[in-house]
């Protein structure tokens, strides 16, 4: 992608609010056209465990973006710097030019293929502020996602943690294999079969750390979950008066899925902020608790008991509860305060199913997912990282396997 010259200061400010004002499907892009303004680049690739089903955003080269693995970028964040420079790092299967920068909320920013062999400190520092505002963005997007991104993203997550589960064992199995024959003795060359075992131990280390990353984005410990949750309120106890009491779950509870976790801090924070819109209300108490399959969440708060169902604000938290199959109560005692009840299911039912779509593909029941949810191609193209044309052509294969005619008769036989 070729440079232009710097926008002005103001141009600047424009395009950094078109950037926050897209969708999460497109902000890659968008962020991607921008920063090709100030730095050339073949493909930008965004990192954020906020999206816990698809926590890369891509754009640019398809045979860099279909190909970038969440273990190639976990190397790359780990040797990431203070100040970006251009340097070589293994992304997409290959060794490639990138710079790189790391928001506050943890997510990194990788332009690939850089021109140029360092980036002007000025340029650096001006990226460095977008990519801050652009990952905020992304945060405040997923924490107000509605039911079609959040079902989605549960699917991804439940479909994400089968595969891996699948490649782990049969990887493993294969390595360990070999592992058994290489040790064996029957081989004369003793040199050449310490490197052949000192390589199969390598590859199955590096196997279980992805599988372990992957499960990290998949599920995390209820007890770390409701610490993050503490640490983002911190601001709210420090600076606006507010005295929190936390109890805690215990730390034997049953691990939380990804998209359960980040939802309950959100509708925690959520919750938290409405009760305390009202001036009365100086202390509130936050419970967590599992019984197995359930999250448990209370929050209480000290105020004047006034009845608060439908508002706007409570409204839009028992919508996100409900896309999870939850459930969502507030009861307000006159003098006594309003309770929040809210149930996680930590288990998601059975996935919507489309009759006679047994014969479809991996990626065809990814496609026919996003169809049933009113997805137009250019979309699908951009959340699966593939092309416009390749979604054409598995949309027509999913017709043709289903027996409908339309995308429309597709959707409403969904069930």
């Amino acid at each position: 992608m070729p440079r232009t010259a710097a926008p002005h200061s103001d141009d600047l400010l424009d395009d950094v609010r078109g950037v926050v004002s897209q969708s999460l499907l497109g902000i890659a892009e968008a962020l991607s056209a921008l920063i090709g303004t100030l730095v050339g680049h073949s493909a930008l690739v965004i990192f954020t465990e906020d999206c816990t089903g698809r926590p890369q955003k891509k754009s640019g080269a398809a045979h860099i973006v279909e190909t970038v693995t969440i273990a190639e970028l976990d190397v790359i964040r780990a040797g990431a710097d203070d100040a970006p420079v251009v340097r070589a790092a293994v992304i997409g299967g290959e060794p490639r030019p990138v710079a790189v920068w790391t928001a506050d909320t943890a997510a990194i920013l990788v332009l690939v293929d850089v021109e140029g062999e360092r980036i002007p400190h000025d340029v650096a520092r001006r990226i460095a502020s977008i990519w801050q505002l652009v990952a905020l963005s992304i945060r405040q997007q997923v924490a107000a996602a509605g039911p079609a991104y959040l079902a989605d993203s549960r699917a991804a997550s439940r479909d994400r943690a089968s595969v891996i589960a699948d490649l782990t064992d049969a990887h493993a199995t294969a390595l360990e294999s070999m592992l058994v024959v290489l040790r064996s003795g029957q081989h004369s060359d003793a040199a050449a079969r310490q490197r052949a075992v000192d390589i199969a131990a390598s590859a199955m280390v590096r196997l279980r750390s992805v599988s372990d990353r992957d499960r990290l984005l998949s599920e995390e410990p209820v007890h770390s979950a409701f610490e993050r949750l503490r640490d983002d309120l911190a601001p709210l106890v420090r600076h606006g008066g507010l005295d929190v009491e936390f109890v805690p779950p215990p730390e034997s509870g049953r691990p939380l899925p990804g998209e359960v976790a980040h939802a309950a801090r959100a509708v925690v924070r959520g919750a938290v902020l409405a009760l305390s819109d009202d001036s009365r209300v100086s202390r509130v108490r936050i419970q967590w608790d599992c019984d197995g399959s359930n999250l448990l969440i209370g929050v209480r708060d000290n105020g004047a008991g006034e009845e608060r169902t439908g508002t706007s604000a409570l409204t839009q938290l028992a919508g996100r509860v409900s896309v999870l199959d939850g459930s969502f109560s507030v009861q307000a005692t006159p003098g006594w305060g309003s309770q929040l009840d809210i149930v996680l299911p930590l288990d998601s039912a059975a996935p919507a199913i489309l009759p006679q779509a047994d014969g479809l593909t991996d990626r065809e029941r990814e496609v026919l997912a996003l169809l049933a949810q009113g997805w137009r191609n250019r979309a699908i193209g951009l959340e699966l990282t593939i092309s416009e044309n390749t979604v054409k052509f598995h949309v027509a294969n999913v017709l043709r396997k289903t027996g409908t005619a339309s995308r429309a008769e597709l959707a409403a036989q969904v069930r």
